[in-house]
C-alpha cells in the first residue's frame, strides 16, 4: 500500500491489541500470495483494563497488561520472538490524508504546513504526536497529498514501555485499519476496494485506489446507526467518484467486525450504488484462518502486519 508497509525485514510476527483482547501470531507461506496462521493465541482482557483513547491514557495497570500478554505470546509458543509489528487499539491512533495547496513553499515550509494541517486533522499539537507520513498520488487539482498516522507520544510511551521491558523491538507499530487494510491492497490497482472495520463507537473505513487511500474516515455512531453510516458513505462514493465513467469503479469491500453482517452490506451497497458490492471472504484475501476459536475479525490486523515480513 505504502513504501514504509513494503520495506524489507519486517518482522514474520505481530501483536494486535484492542480493548477486549490481545493477539500474538506468526504466519507461514502457503502458496504464491496465501498464508496461514503458523502460531496464534488470543487472550481475553479484564473489562477497562486498555480504553483506547487518541488522548487520554490507554493502560489502567501496566503490570496486570504485561502478565497478560506475556500469556498471549507464551500460549502462542513466541516467548522467544524479539521482534514485533503491532497493531494498535481502535481509537488510540488516527488516519488522515492530508492535503496542500499546489505551487506552494520550500521544504520547510512545507513541513510546517504538514504539522498545521496535522494539529487540524488530530487534534493535537504536532509536538505531541508521533506522525508519519508517506507521500501519495496528487488529488484531482494536481495538489500534493500525504497519507499520515498519528498517535500521541504519551500513550505510545505506555505501550512502548512494557515491550521494551521484555527487551522487545517493536519496529512497525500502526493503527488498527491501516493494518487491516493490507488485505485489499493487492487488488485495488485493478478496481477500488473498501476496508469497513467495526469499533466500540462506530467504525472506521478506507478506501483504496491505486494501492493506495483515498478515503479515509472514523465514523462515530450506535449499533443501530451503523447501516445508516454505511449507506451514506457509499452514497459519498458514488457521488464523488462514480459518475466519471473513466474511474475504476468500486467492486469489493471487506468487512471485519462481529457485527457488519455480509447480507445487509450487499442489500445497503445495492440501494446505495445501484449494484450489490462482492463482500471479501478471508480466503479470497490471501488468508487462511484456521478453524478453531480463533476468527478473521480477531487475527485481521495482526496478520496484515505479520504477511509484511514475507515481501
Amino acid at each position: 500500500m505504502l513504501s514504509f508497509l513494503t520495506q524489507p525485514n519486517f518482522p514474520k510476527a505481530a501483536i494486535g491489541l484492542e480493548k477486549e483482547s490481545v493477539t500474538a501470531l506468526s504466519l507461514q507461506r502457503e502458496g504464491r500470495g496465501m498464508f496461514g496462521v503458523k502460531q496464534a493465541a488470543t487472550v481475553e482482557l479484564p473489562t477497562r483494563l486498555v480504553t483506547p483513547s487518541f488522548l487520554e491514557p490507554n493502560i489502567s495497570n501496566q503490570r496486570e497488561f504485561a502478565v497478560l500478554l506475556e500469556e498471549a505470546v507464551t500460549s502462542a509458543g513466541l516467548l522467544k520472538q524479539k521482534s514485533w509489528s503491532v497493531s494498535l487499539p481502535s481509537n488510540t491512533a488516527r488516519s488522515a490524508i492530508l492535503t496542500l495547496e499546489s505551487g506552494s513553499s520550500g521544504k520547510d515550509e512545507s513541513e510546517e504546513i504538514l504539522d498545521w494541517k496535522a494539529e487540524q486533522s488530530f487534534g493535537a499539537p504536532a509536538a505531541e504526536l508521533r506522525i508519519t507520513r508517506q507521500k501519495i498520488a496528487p488529488d484531482r487539482e494536481g495538489r500534493p497529498r500525504y497519507f499520515a498516522t498519528a498517535v500521541k507520544l504519551s500513550v505510545i510511551d505506555e505501550y512502548e514501555t512494557i515491550f521494551e521491558n521484555f527487551g522487545w523491538k517493536a519496529g512497525l507499530i500502526l493503527p488498527r485499519a491501516v493494518s487491516e487494510a493490507k488485505w485489499i491492497t493487492a487488488d485495488s490497482n485493478r478496481a477500488d476496494s473498501m476496508l469497513i472495520s467495526a469499533q466500540s463507537d462506530g467504525f472506521s473505513a478506507i478506501l483504496l485506489r491505486n494501492s493506495e487511500p483515498a478515503v479515509i474516515r472514523s465514523v462515530t455512531c450506535l449499533d443501530a446507526e451503523c447501516d445508516d453510516e454505511i449507506y451514506r458513505l457509499l452514497m459519498f462514493y458514488n457521488d464523488r467518484f462514480a459518475a466519471d465513467s473513466n474511474e475504476k469503479l468500486l467492486e469489493r469491500i471487506l468487512l471485519i467486525g462481529k457485527n457488519l453482517v455480509p447480507a445487509k452490506i450487499r442489500e445497503i451497497s445495492s440501494e446505495a450504488m445501484g449494484r450489490a458490492l462482492q463482500v471479501l471472504r478471508p480466503e479470497e484475501v490471501g488468508l487462511n484462518v484456521p478453524a478453531n476459536s480463533l476468527t478473521f475479525d480477531d487475527i485481521a490486523a495482526p496478520a496484515g502486519l505479520a504477511a509484511l515480513g514475507w515481501r
